[in-house]
């Protein structure tokens, strides 16, 4: 197939190693590496000479790839930010807050969506974390928790440890119906399964690159909506805080209009490129056909692993939330130890939450899918 040729030599992993966590961090394709090794190369034998007109195109292609990545309506609300972290500590310390506020999230969330709401607390909002109950979907326990002091809701759009998809478009029309903010961490699912902020109705959208996206580490997504901008004030400031930065001499009267104004200084140069490297390739390739992938490798791994003696498949199989994260439970096995016997038999996975985890990409050849169920095999005899 075209789209198989398109990847030959993209992704050149040693051949002992099979590579299951990219919901942890991701290879870099190919070209994502020439292309910091190119800009490594350039500073070493003529530093910025020359060079800075080819940067910026390569940052301005790097925001329209990211735009539409989460389909936002213009490059003018993208921010580049450090990482996950990063992004959701400048929605959460950015807004004007009142005591009593409160910020609604699931008790299983990544701790970097409950932390730095939870700091919060020293200004009087308080963290509601969600439990469902027996039978009861994260949905319609989340919308059972909001009230009228429920400010913001926090989510992930697939669950860290469980491998859960939630129903974002669900919850950001129950937000937006009761002008609560809807803050959504899709690290998880950017690079493997489709995105859309308009669809889901997001105030804020956040994702790290080094994941699904397979970029280097170091530079994040940070989708802010327009009519927010200026209800969130920025956590740091300089230079690219002022509109026409290179005059060298603005003032905070003249704060940029867009979402770069949470930037503040200089880029990561170097990750940058390598992230518009790596987004080439998944637009190349097409992201509907890398999510039909993605779930397609996924399921097959999750079939396979719940016909194993003693697992149980955490994730959810039915179609709207599976995602690409197959999370299981092994009975009678430290799941940390598992992972650690599986990585030195050259399989790479992640013990999370109260699961083992395995994420296979779009990339990811069957081969090494059924070499990877033997190696489980042989680790769970150990």
């Amino acid at each position: 197939m075209k789209k198989d040729s398109l990847l030959q030599g993209e992704f050149r992993l040693d051949d002992d190693l099979i590579h299951l966590n990219h919901a942890g961090v991701g290879p870099w394709p190919r070209r994502c590496a020439e292309a910091v090794q190119r800009f490594a190369e350039t500073m070493c034998t003529r530093s910025y000479a020359g060079a800075f007109p080819e940067w910026i195109e390569t940052e301005q292609r790097l925001r329209e790839r990211l735009r539409a990545l989460v389909n936002a309506p213009s490059v003018d609300d993208i921010a580049l930010l450090k990482n996950t972290s990063d992004a959701l500590s400048q929605v959460a310390h950015g807004l004007d807050w009142k005591p009593g506020d409160t910020v609604v999230a699931l008790a299983e969330e990544f701790v970097s969506n409950l932390i730095t709401w939870e700091a919060l607390e020293q200004r009087g909002v308080r963290l509601v974390r969600v439990t469902p109950a027996e039978g009861e979907s994260p949905e319609d326990a989340l919308e059972a928790a909001c009230d009228e002091n429920t400010r913001l809701v926090t989510v992930s759009t697939v669950q860290y440890g469980t491998g859960y998809r939630l129903d974002c478009a669900r919850i950001g029309a129950y937000c937006r119906a009761r002008s609560i903010l809807f803050c959504v961490d899709a690290v998880q699912s950017l690079g493997a399964l489709r995105f859309d902020a308009q669809a889901c109705h997001a105030d804020f959208v956040v994702a790290g690159s080094h994941k699904w996206l397979m970029s280097p580490f170091g530079i994040a997504l940070f989708w802010c909506r327009a009519e927010l901008r200026d209800r969130l004030r920025p956590l740091a400031f300089g230079w690219h805080t002022v509109a026409d930065p290179m005059r060298f001499g603005g003032t905070l009267a003249e704060i940029e209009p867009s979402a770069r104004r949470y930037e503040a200084g200089t880029a990561n140069w170097p990750a940058l490129v390598g992230f518009e490297a790596s987004l080439s390739l998944l637009d190349e390739f097409g992201h509907a056909e890398a999510e039909r992938r993605v779930l397609t490798n996924a399921a097959y791994l999750a079939d396979a692993l719940a016909e194993r003696p003693g697992v149980t498949l955490v994730s959810p199989r039915e179609a709207g939330r599976f995602g690409g994260n197959v999370c299981v439970r092994v009975a009678g096995q430290d799941l940390a130890a598992l992972a650690g016997r599986l990585e030195a038999d050259g399989v790479l996975c992640a013990a999370r939450g109260p699961s083992l985890r395995f994420s296979p990409h779009y990339y990811t050849e069957r081969a090494r899918i059924d070499a990877a169920l033997t190696s489980f095999d042989r680790a769970c005899m150990l």
